[in-house]
């Protein structure tokens, strides 16, 4: 060592540092890609992706060969510096060289690469995983006594490192990547993927038409009745009973009917042939479970029952789709799902309308845990059956009764802006 040059000794040390701070920031890179993309990457046959995945199916491999090579090359780094220290001061500067030495590596092959390679991991990772496939092959016997070794120890405390970690998420966590997309995602769609999230959370019942309001044809009406009924509906399809709901026989697409009344060729007999038998859906079916369930059946319409087989609603295929993608139509005024805009920037509400979709339609934030309509949550609020001119907030939005019918609220006038006070009144 007498014999080699300073120069030569500092030069050798810069480059030992370089490689220390190689494989420091290689290291970070590698950790800290974002997995999905980086599956993204290799599915479009993106080569430093596709290489970087590789090497990360052994995580352990990986890190032993990254560790090995670093520790090499700081402690051969240590040992020139040592010689250095030597040669230019003596045993007394020994001491000092072991100071700056640490210092160096500290700034230029730990934080500064390791910072640079987890702001721009991709850019680290995907050249180095070029270096690493053939030095782990290379050294692969060293790296698997090692990996050997340190696996031995892991096991004896219950950890097994050659089972792959699974980078699935749950639904909460993907909400979460959803929510932090930002502009990566437009606000609409960001809002439809929550809204597939939240198909699991939300029931039949939530979204169905009450029975009070579901349309029909009563095959006991009288034969002009029926076909006022058909003529004027502004369903396609229309449930058909007997008596009452509760006796329902089929449903009729509106379709099929028309041609055969234009050609007056309808006559009750032909309207019974043009039956569909009905689909009976439970109450507490999954908005996800129906959505299949209609895919499957290759139906549109269904009757909700409850646990006695007593007809509760009507849910469509367009209500669970409305649940995704918001209402068809925005304007509450052209709804005609019981919303009406006033002047004053209020809107007269059917009370029978369900929570989730004055949520929806008029951006407020009811509690949907409790009542499923706002006649309900009056009711609920009140402990009574109110009287119109009756004043109160529900979760802080003024609500005033207009109109009730014996035991519901028909009508109600409601401000969809918020107040900080939550107390109610009577005028």
């Amino acid at each position: 060592m007498d014999d080699i040059p300073l120069s030569v000794l500092f030069g050798s040390l810069v480059f030992l540092i370089l490689l220390s701070a190689f494989f420091s920031s290689s290291e970070t890179g590698l950790m800290t890609l974002n997995r999905y993309r980086l599956r993204h990457l290799a599915r479009t046959r993106h080569a430093g992706a596709r290489r970087a995945q590789k090497l990360l199916e052994r995580p352990d491999r990986l890190i032993g060969l990254i560790l090995l090579g670093n520790n090499f090359v700081n402690v051969l780094a240590s040992s020139l510096t040592t010689i250095i220290a030597l040669r230019l001061g003596g045993e007394s500067a020994i001491a000092l060289g072991a100071g700056l030495l640490t210092l160096v590596i500290l700034i230029f092959a730990e934080v500064t690469p390791k910072t640079l390679a987890a702001l721009h991991p991709e850019r680290v990772a995907f050249p180095a995983s070029f270096v690493y496939g053939p030095l782990l092959a290379l050294l692969y016997p060293l790296v698997w006594l090692v990996n050997a070794i340190a696996n031995g120890l892991l096991r004896l405390l219950g950890m097994h490192p050659e089972d792959s970690s699974t980078d699935a998420l749950s639904p909460e966590e993907l909400r979460t990547v959803v929510l932090e997309a930002g502009a990566l995602i437009p606000k609409r769609h960001q809002d439809m993927l929550l809204n597939i999230l939240d198909l699991e959370k939300v029931t039949v019942k939530d979204i169905m038409v009450p029975r009070q309001e579901i349309t029909g044809v009563d095959l006991e009406d009288d034969w002009d009745s029926i076909i006022g009924q058909i003529t004027n509906s502004q369903y396609t399809r229309l449930p058909v009973f007997r008596g009452s709901i509760d006796n329902v026989v089929g449903f009729i697409h509106l379709r099929r009917v028309l041609p055969l009344l234009m050609k007056n060729r309808l006559d009750k007999e032909t309207l019974e042939g043009l039956i569909k038998e009905p689909l009976f859906v439970p109450e507490h079916t999954p908005l996800n479970r129906q959505l299949l369930n209609f895919q499957r059946e290759r139906r549109r319409i269904g009757m909700v029952v409850d646990e006695y087989g007593d007809i509760q609603g009507l849910v469509t295929l367009e209500d669970i789709l409305e649940e995704v993608v918001g209402e068809f139509t925005t304007d509450p005024s052209t709804s005609g799902r019981g919303f009406r805009p006033e002047e004053d920037g209020s809107y007269l509400v059917s009370g029978s309308v369900s929570i989730r979709e004055l949520n929806r339609a008029l951006g407020m934030d009811l509690p949907t845990d409790g009542p499923r309509t706002l006649n309900g949550m009056v009711l609920e609020y009140l402990e009574d059956i109110p009287t119109p001119g009756t004043s109160l907030l529900l979760s802080g939005y003024p609500v005033e009764i207009v109109q009730t019918k014996g035991t519901l609220v028909k009508t109600l006038r409601l401000r969809p802006r918020r107040v900080r006070s939550a107390q109610s009144s009577s005028t």
